[in-house]
């Protein structure tokens, strides 16, 4: 998941063409500067001072706006840069619950078979695609893609996707008492919601 994205071409350009309105207004400050005041009519010098401050109102401006544009496009090539793997991350949770499944149907046909050479091969079998699970999560939180923690946590839709409502006697209302699928955040981005099942309370 290389993050080495290149600049878009568009930013350069755009600084380019802010560059040269600066200097433009750069030298017409200059211009007006060198002109002698002495060489212009008495009623002409309010003009020049007027035409002076209005030029450095207007270099000002140009150097503000080229400032606040820098800042802006530098905010949106580090936000294209961090979430650029989304799409990636989303192929690569729906692997992650591949695996998920493999090692539950591992752990459920190691209980129930008899104490044998292909239960200890299921037991081995299941012990690697455990190892695979949490190599793949290493490698996603390497780059801050992370589990969202939802069992025993009060349900926020910011985070969590309710597909129904129990009653149970061990969590209170409101909080998460089953997780059918994880849901997982890249940096702050929620990537996809976990799909969760909500107390009610203790049935009355």
């Amino acid at each position: 998941m290389s993050q080495n994205n290149p600049k878009p071409e568009f930013e350069s350009t755009s600084d380019q063409e802010l560059d040269q309105a600066l200097q433009a207004a750069l030298e017409q400050e200059a211009t007006m500067q060198s002109a002698s005041a002495d060489e212009l009519p008495s009623d002409g010098q309010g003009t020049l001072e007027s035409q002076l401050a209005e030029s450095t109102r207007e270099v000002l401006r140009v150097r503000a706006e080229m400032e606040n544009y820098r800042k802006r496009m530098q905010r949106d090539s580090d936000q294209q840069l961090k979430y650029a793997n989304v799409p990636l991350v989303r192929d690569l949770i729906e692997v992650v619950d591949n695996l998920y499944r493999a090692l539950e149907a591992a752990s459920q046909e190691s209980t129930d078979g008899p104490h044998s050479t292909g239960a200890t091969q299921t037991a081995a079998l299941r012990d690697g695609v455990q190892m695979v699970i949490d190599q793949l999560a290493g490698v996603l939180g390497k780059y801050g893609c992370k589990r969202i923690e939802s069992l025993g946590h009060e349900f926020d839709p910011n985070f969590h996707e309710a597909i129904t409502q129990m009653s149970s006697p061990e969590y209170a209302a409101g909080v998460v008492m089953q997780e059918v699928a994880a849901g997982y955040l890249l940096h702050d981005r929620v990537v996809r919601p976990s799909s969760v099942i909500v107390s009610t309370g203790p049935a009355k």
